[in-house]
């Protein structure tokens, strides 16, 4: 049996005697998409030639744009999970290869702001703005009843990954 017909298979390791075969074909197909953004990932770390964690903090700053929220060295350090030195030594980097610009807080110039530069949003563009369009298409596609039950169902599994007692 190859891995792409042991993917589709009705009883799988973790469901074995599962009697509800659309269940599973749902999360075995969930699965197969989780394969693809990651495979999606590695592809755009290669392009952008970055680790995971600076597209991380690349992700955060420009989601953070739209809003008008700036963010600081401090809020990328607590949504990266990571140190405040290693939060440094990544925007000294990003600086350098011009992914990231940093500025003095207007409220307090002793802080700094961070932003994306426009080769950091060039950069993603280019890389995944086709794939972005592919996507779209797809969602908007789909009848207004079933974006919605995609959109529950992706909320109900999100909290169901997050709750307590997952991995450790």
């Amino acid at each position: 049996m190859t891995a792409e017909e042991n993917s589709k298979a009705p009883n799988s390791y973790w469901y074995a005697g599962a009697s509800a075969g659309s269940a599973v074909e749902v999360l075995q197909a969930l699965r197969r998409f989780h394969a693809a953004d990651a495979g999606m990932r590695r592809r755009l770390k290669a392009d952008m030639d970055m680790n995971e964690t600076d597209l991380s903090a690349l992700r955060h700053l420009i989601a953070a744009e739209p809003s008008g929220h700036a963010i600081g060295p401090t809020d990328l350090t607590r949504k990266l999970g990571i140190s405040s030195a290693a939060t440094a030594k990544l925007l000294g980097r990003m600086a350098r290869t011009g992914h990231v610009r940093r500025e003095p807080n207007p409220l307090d110039r002793r802080a700094q702001l961070l932003y994306a530069t426009t080769k950091a949003h060039h950069e993603v563009h280019k890389s995944l703005g086709s794939m972005h369009e592919r996507m779209f298409v797809v969602a908007a596609g789909l009848p207004a009843d079933q974006q919605q039950a995609v959109i529950r169902f992706l909320d109900l599994l999100s909290a169901a990954v997050d709750a307590p007692g997952g991995s450790a």
